[in-house]
């Protein structure tokens, strides 16, 4: 049997094993479980002396891998199944979202004053973007260990002072660079006008810039789940994303497929959260802002928890970005509002449905929805105008696009019949 040592804030909490079928199981440490302050990997996998079968460990690690195409191509560069979490994880598990890393046994991690990066020069870097879409997260590369969920290619780096640098082995990134993949133009300004936007309307969304790497457009994202201490050093935050608190796995993040539905977030965030009271009305905002700027692609990996201690927050947004700007892409919300499957969710009694669902008052989701739409309104022109000197025709694009459908959403709840 082949195992992982699974750390969590660089302390030992467990072993990640397969055996010579494949399966997995995760158990804790008894050293970890025997500790006051001792918290679980996830809310799908409790504190307990019992081990976890694979059916149980496998959404919240297979959760912290790449998906769809960068998964696959990083299996055929590593030489393994793009269908083997561990084989991945062996070879990427290193340096993943939140504060999880998974090693060798025997392997400790580095303690913070042996943390490794290397600086690149313009030439090197402009040379990994370019192979990004045929190499993700330089996957294979010596001393690398780099692990992102998501589809879309990406790079965990070190920024600081202008110098973009490799994390090595175990060090931890502080932001990462999503290049514009070619079949998507304009997306990089795309993504930086629906955050700004975002943060604009009091949002909480991570620091986004526009950061192109030679002709490359790219943007650079803080990564919310790192922080700084009084030495200067980089620290890991603990996340997990709605699906693996769910104890979903990554393939079940639509509704569609068998995922959440915008009632059971709700009901996590009522029982997880350390503060309902203040993040479901953030998610709230957020599902509307996203039927606002027209993104269906809001499923259950686009939300997280953030560990703080003892403390559950809702996370910062991410991957906010206006789907409709590419007519071929789906229509279809990753969950639905209510009973409306469509984007152009506007209606009142869609919001009304899933309001009941909720167990969410009607005159606070009304209010909360007329309140982001004049919000949006107010600061429309600025974030156009801000855009503009990156991509003008994606600036005009969405400032249009918006300022259409805010004016819709604010049309029906006028029309609602009292």
């Amino acid at each position: 049997m082949s195992a992982l040592s699974v750390y969590l804030h660089g302390r030992l909490v467990g072993r990640l094993e397969q055996d010579s079928s494949g399966l997995l199981q995760f158990t804790y440490d008894q050293t970890w479980l025997a500790m006051p302050d001792a918290t679980p990997l996830s809310r799908a996998l409790p504190l307990q002396a019992e081990s976890f079968s694979g059916k149980k460990a496998r959404p919240f690690f297979a959760g912290i891998l790449p998906e769809e195409g960068p998964r696959k191509q990083i299996a055929k560069i590593l030489g393994i199944s793009d269908t083997n979490d561990y084989a991945m994880l062996e070879r990427i598990g290193g340096e993943c979202a939140g504060a999880v890393s998974l090693l060798p046994e025997g392997t400790a991690p580095p303690a913070p004053a042996e943390f490794r990066h290397r600086e690149l020069t313009k030439s090197e870097l402009q040379q990994i973007i370019a192979e990004l879409p045929r190499r993700p997260l330089m996957a294979g590369t010596d001393g690398v260990r780099l692990s992102l969920a998501g589809a879309q290619d990406k790079l965990p780096i070190l920024f600081a002072g202008g110098t973009i640098s490799l994390p090595l082995g175990d060090t931890p990134s502080t932001h990462i660079l999503k290049p514009e993949p070619d079949r998507f133009p304009g997306l990089a300004a795309n993504e930086l006008f629906c955050m700004n936007l975002a943060r604009a309307i009091g949002m909480n969304v991570p620091d986004t810039e526009y950061h192109p790497i030679g002709e490359k457009p790219c943007i650079l994202v803080r990564r919310y789940d790192r922080h700084t201490d009084q030495k200067g050093r980089t620290l890991r935050m603990h996340q997990e994303d709605f699906c693996q608190a769910l104890g979903l796995p990554p393939e079940q993040k639509y509704q569609a497929e068998g995922g959440p539905l915008l009632s059971d977030c709700i009901a996590l965030l009522r029982e997880w959260s350390s503060a309902p009271v203040l993040d479901i009305p953030a998610f709230v905002t957020s599902l509307i802002f996203n039927v606002l700027i027209g993104n269906a692609d809001a499923h259950g990996k686009n939300y997280s928890f953030l560990y703080t201690g003892s403390e559950r927050r809702l996370a910062p947004c991410y991957d906010i970005v206006s789907t409709l700007a590419w007519p071929e892409l789906s229509k279809n919300l990753a969950m639905s509002i209510g009973d409306c499957k469509s984007v152009n969710a506007f209606a009142a009694s869609a919001w009304k449905k899933m309001a009941r669902k909720s167990d969410l008052g009607w005159p606070m989701l009304r209010e909360r929805m007329a309140d982001t739409c004049l919000r949006a309104r107010n600061e429309l022109g600025a974030i156009r105008d801000q855009i503009a000197s990156h991509h003008e025709e994606t600036a005009g694009q969405l400032s249009r696009l918006v300022g259409g459908r805010l004016d819709r959403m604010l049309a029906a709840l006028g029309r609602e019949e009292p």
